[in-house]
């Protein structure tokens, strides 16, 4: 799960671009935002997805071939079969689809696995969605063709060959469903890397939303506190990342109920990480002050 600091520092980047002069409405930025500061551990859980898929193709193959050679056969039963037209249509478009599965996976074989390129790794995640999404198709097809056979008894034997390499191909789309949707299979344990990647990008966001949303429906309150403390307050004034850090720390201080030393201590931090040489001492100060009339501001 993500880190106290790590929601810290995507709140106060949140609070800086939405904060910014001509800035775009926080409900408007948020998606743009969470795009750019997830990018690189999208990419990342991408690459991971992208090697389990990989590894199941190699298995797909051999099933592959299978299933045309036993296709040759069932297509020439069926043809004896008028009544049947409905069966040989779902086979058809299994066919059609699994040769386009194999053609989806070569174009995502074929992109740059290594690139930072934003636009490249917006690409591959595409890729990787409308795999998922013929994987999707393809298995609703032969899903079509297995209880089609139900509507033919005399016809289950004869096309048992086929009917049985579709559910050999149907076990490795079930496991494609596992990847894409790692956290409805908490038993699988070697999609513990995929699933909790993915638990810790869509909890960031969660958790930094949350508290985004407390700040600025606190912000009147903060800038009239921040106002009491710093001589000749205005909020265009002071630096917009300074802005952003003293309002986090100053809804934690009066509003969150966080202990004042661990609020400052970690504004510190923050001050550091994205402020200027100054920032560090200009928010100790600032806060030192808010927290040694904490009471006094609460009840204001």
């Amino acid at each position: 799960m993500p880190s106290r600091r790590h929601i810290r520092e995507a709140v106060v980047q949140f609070l800086y671009c939405a904060d910014l002069e001509g800035g775009a409405d926080p409900a408007a930025l948020r998606e743009p935002f969470w795009e750019f500061v997830t990018e690189s551990d999208r990419r990342s859980l991408q690459l991971a997805t992208f090697r389990t898929v990989h590894h199941l193709a190699h298995g797909r193959e051999g099933r592959l071939v299978e299933f045309a050679e036993r296709q040759v056969a069932a297509n020439q039963l069926l043809a004896a079969w008028p009544e049947a037209e409905s069966l040989k249509t779902d086979l058809r478009r299994i066919a059609e689809l699994e040769s386009g599965w194999s053609t989806v996976l070569a174009k995502l074989e074929r992109l740059p696995k290594d690139d930072d390129d934003a636009a490249v790794a917006e690409s591959f995640g595409a890729a990787l969605a409308i795999l998922f999404k013929h994987d999707r198709d393809l298995a609703a097809a032969r899903q079509r063709f297995l209880e089609g056979i139900d509507d033919f008894p005399s016809l289950r034997g004869p096309l048992e060959a086929v009917s049985a390499s579709i559910r050999r191909l149907q076990r490795i789309s079930d496991r494609m469903r596992m990847v894409e949707e790692p956290e409805k299979f908490p038993e699988q344990a070697d999609l513990s890397r995929i699933r909790d990647s993915k638990a810790e990008i869509q909890e960031l966001r969660k958790r930094a939303d949350e508290l985004v949303d407390a700040i600025l429906a606190h912000k009147e309150r903060v800038d009239e506190t921040l106002a009491k403390v710093v001589e000749n307050f205005s909020p265009e004034r002071i630096d917009p990342v300074d802005r952003a850090i003293l309002r986090l720390a100053t809804y934690e201080i009066l509003h969150a109920e966080t202990p004042p030393k661990v609020a400052i201590n970690e504004a510190i931090e923050l001050s550091k990480r994205f402020g200027t040489t100054d920032s560090k001492r200009f928010v100790n100060g600032v806060l030192d002050k808010i927290a040694g009339q904490a009471q006094v501001f609460r009840e204001l």
